[in-house]
């Protein structure tokens, strides 16, 4: 495996400009030039962000200007070049930059909890349904700690720009498909989905399991705010839930989304929704034509100073005291843009915990 990829991803409203022109299509418009090997936009279904401003799927500002994340994984070198440009055309968001290893073969080494990023066009079947299936099943199979499947409407695909449309198949609109597992599972698992895929671009980041179908396993790692040259740490945490899976009588997303706004520790929070998916015991699921309620995975995203993470965990540990997988990861660089306010930077942490 080689360090040397890395993932750029921004999140902002949909409606952001730069100049005459949406955001999302510039940014998009500017990795297709620069032939990102990936990229994937993502609409969102709640958020909130350092304006304090909430957004939730059961209000109709969602309409008007919902969240967006759009991630984009290429070598070092080419997400280097792109960073001033993307900072330069975003007048309002979050930016976030994390080391992700291409998988070329060669498994991973011990233990340790594993993130897959498993990249394929909407047109990839196998055994004449969508790839995404099959390749769920087959995590499941190996007992990953869960999978998610993201429709994305925008993005690149092997340098190209592939967008969706009304009229057309969007056969080659990127689905980015999120996997969580031990390191063990990924070595058994691996090679059946590359004999099944056909060489798929999937990358490797390092994981922590903090939940697993509301079980406490283990609190977010303890980092410090900087590394040994100065540089600002981040950590993520990741709740995974489903839809019609409720706390409190709403959305267990809703909930947290209400419950972390209230409390005025975090910066701020997204929710995507999946079209497929598992998580725990749970069998692969989500989107049906006929279906009384959705079924969907649902993905909630905090990313803050590792003492705002630690003060803002219980909270999230309440919530999903019976259902949902809870993850953490370390985030080596994030830049949160206002205007002339910036807050934090561009430069990679290093970090080894």
């Amino acid at each position: 495996m080689s360090d040397t990829y890395l993932k750029l991803t921004a999140f902002f409203g949909e409606r952001q400009r730069d100049g005459s022109r949406f955001l999302a299509e510039s940014m998009l418009d500017l990795y297709a030039q620069r032939e990102v090997a990936d990229s994937v936009m993502l609409r969102g279904i709640a958020s909130f962000g350092p304006r304090h401003v909430i957004r939730s799927d059961e209000s109709l500002t969602l309409s008007e200007d919902p969240p967006v994340a759009i991630a984009a994984v290429d070598t070092a070198e080419t997400i280097g070049g792109l960073i001033n440009d993307v900072v330069t055309m975003t007048p309002r968001g979050l930016i976030t930059l994390e080391r992700a290893r291409l998988y070329t073969g060669e498994l991973p080494e011990g233990d340790n909890g594993v993130k897959l990023t498993i990249y394929v066009g909407r047109r990839h079947r196998i055994n004449g349904a969508a790839a995404f299936y099959a390749v769920c099943d087959l995590l499941h199979r190996h007992h990953f700690a869960g999978a998610t499947v993201y429709l994305g409407v925008d993005g690149t695909a092997n340098g190209r720009r592939r967008r969706a449309r009304f009229f057309s198949g969007n056969t080659d609109v990127p689905i980015t498909i999120i996997a969580v597992g031990s390191a063990a599972q990924a070595r058994n698992a691996l090679p059946e989905l590359e004999a099944l895929m056909d060489q798929p671009l999937v990358t490797l980041e390092r994981v922590q399991v903090c939940k697993r179908d509301g079980e406490l396993l283990a609190r977010p790692p303890a980092l410090p705010a900087v590394d040994a040259h100065g540089r600002d740490l981040r950590q993520k945490l990741t709740i995974h839930t489903d839809a019609a899976t409720h706390h409190d009588g709403v959305p267990i997303h809703r909930a947290l989304v209400r419950r972390l706004w209230e409390s005025k520790t975090v910066g701020g929070a997204t929710v995507l929704r999946g079209i497929w998916g598992f998580h725990g015991d749970h069998k692969p699921h989500g989107d049906k034509l006929i279906q009384y309620g959705r079924q969907v995975p649902v993905t909630t995203i905090v990313v803050d100073t590792p003492e705002v993470i630690a003060q803002c965990f219980d909270l999230i540990d309440g919530v999903t005291g019976r259902h949902g997988l809870v993850t953490s990861e370390m985030v080596p660089a994030l830049l949160l843009l206002d205007g002339d306010v910036r807050q934090g930077a561009t430069d990679l942490a290093d970090y080894r915990y």
